[in-house]
């Protein structure tokens, strides 16, 4: 409690934490304020009766908004479609070489980029928004619209409002990060994640007090079960494999350099919430399809139902062959990831011509093919990580019956978003501690970040 009272202490910090909040405040604002032209009360309860109660897609997206969905806020984009370009540009850079050569051109290369994915951010802004107005214009609540007034002047109204709010998110995170505490775009997405934990609480309760299988030591269970699966997933998100890496002295203008140790961080967790924003969509998409399609006319669906293959409803009621299938996606995207983003020939080639070398291995080509295989074995074991967290949430809907308000909390993305941001940004206010000659929060050791 004394590192917190000392963060206070410092005029710079506690300026910039207080400029944090009230940015986030703004943010939040903005996930409430409605989308004009909408009913909200039908919006509510079409939500609270739907998909967005019981999980899936829909419900993640609610969950990762802060209820903005479920409110049909301005803000129900919230930072998503940023997060999308930024994905999609970083792919991109990895098979595209003019990108990847504006990626190593430094400073003025990233702000290209960065630029770029402020337009491709439009561009899917208001495409998202005008497929979320038609989708509301077709929505009923009892025989009454949701949208009482459609057409083209609703669905205009409802893209400018909704990339407006959006852009404006983004610039508010951009502010975080130059001015505030943390990265502002992961800030403002675990703040609503966050958001719904009083609901998730009082959906506690709630069910404490109506069901009788419900009892008090399930509720210890729970807390247990938080406690090791956050202790895991801290572990998991800033677990490193350390490679040695040495560099050659030699003789520059009459003074020796080189000759230092250090060592090569490689992320044991290192896609983070890539491979599950990539796998649980992928098998929605998939369950989706298998509900719309007539069992009568396709003879291998009637197979599938029959032995149980069937993933529709996977995510509400999580089969057997849903909760395989989510582990083999979860542990191809890792690689996938790894594949696309860890270059190790890149590294190799940068170690060489800087004189370093890891010890034992020769420099060039037999480096580059030492650290893939250590990055694979790393990958797999972080993987399987993964694969554990990401199941936990399904598996307490499954079979304790746990709503899915109260289960997300303990696995999947949002608890590896919550416990990612949280190092970084505690990690953020240490240093600043540090620098002034404050004790950390830790009485022993330093918070790490996630590369090392």
């Amino acid at each position: 409690m004394s590192a917190f009272a000392n963060v206070w202490k410092i005029k710079e910090l506690r300026v910039r934490l207080l400029f944090t909040l009230s940015l986030v405040a703004l943010c939040r604002l903005i996930a409430i304020v409605p989308t004009p032209g909408v009913d909200g009360a039908a919006m509510s309860a079409m939500m609270r009766n739907g998909a967005a109660s019981a999980g899936g897609l829909m419900g993640m997206f609610d969950l990762f908004t802060g209820g903005a969905l479920s409110r049909c806020a301005v803000g129900t984009l919230s930072i998503w479609p940023y997060i999308n370009a930024s994905i999609i540009i970083q792919l991109m850079t990895a098979i595209v070489p003019s990108l990847e050569k504006m990626a190593r051109e430094g400073e003025p290369g990233r702000q290209r980029l960065t630029q770029t994915t402020r337009y491709l951010t439009l561009a899917l802004c208001a495409g998202q928004s005008f497929m979320i107005s038609k989708w509301l214009e077709s929505m009923n609540v009892g025989g009454a619209p949701v949208v009482p007034m459609r057409g083209f002047g609703f669905e205009m109204l409802t893209v400018l409002a909704m990339t407006s709010a959006t852009m404006l998110v983004m610039w508010l995170g951009e502010q975080i990060t130059e001015r505030g505490v943390g990265n502002g775009m992961s800030v403002i997405i675990m703040v609503n994640i966050c958001a719904r934990l009083p609901h998730a609480i009082w959906e506690t309760a709630l069910k404490f007090k109506t069901d009788d299988n419900f009892t008090i030591f399930t509720i210890i269970f729970l807390l247990l079960l938080a406690f090791v699966v956050f202790a895991g997933t801290i572990l998991l998100t800033d677990g490193v494999r350390k490679v040695p890496l040495h560099t050659a002295r030699g003789a520059v203008g009459g003074r020796v350099t080189g000759g230092q140790s250090t060592y090569l961080p490689l992320r044991v967790n290192f896609g983070g919430v890539m491979p599950i924003i990539f796998a649980g969509p992928i098998l929605t998409v998939v369950g989706w399809i298998f509900s719309h399609v007539d069992g009568e006319k396709f003879h291998w669906l009637q197979w599938l139902q029959t032995y149980g293959l069937d993933l529709r409803n996977g995510y509400q009621d999580p089969t057997l062959p849903y909760l395989v299938s989510y582990a083999a996606l979860i542990l191809f995207f890792s690689f996938f990831w790894v594949a696309t983003q860890f270059n190790a020939v890149r590294i190799a080639d940068d170690l060489k011509s800087s004189n370093g070398y890891v010890p034992g291995i020769r420099p060039g080509m037999p480096t580059a093919e030492f650290l893939d295989l250590t990055m694979t074995r790393v990958t797999f074991i972080g993987a399987v990580g993964l694969v554990l967290v990401a199941i936990i949430p399904s598996l307490l809907m499954k079979e304790g019956r746990i709503p899915y308000g109260i289960a997300s909390f303990f696995g999947g993305t949002s608890l590896l978003i919550i416990v990612g941001v949280a190092l970084d940004t505690m990690r953020q206010i240490e240093s600043y501690l540090v620098m002034r000659s404050y004790d950390g929060f830790l009485r022993k050791g330093r918070i790490r970040g996630r590369a090392g």
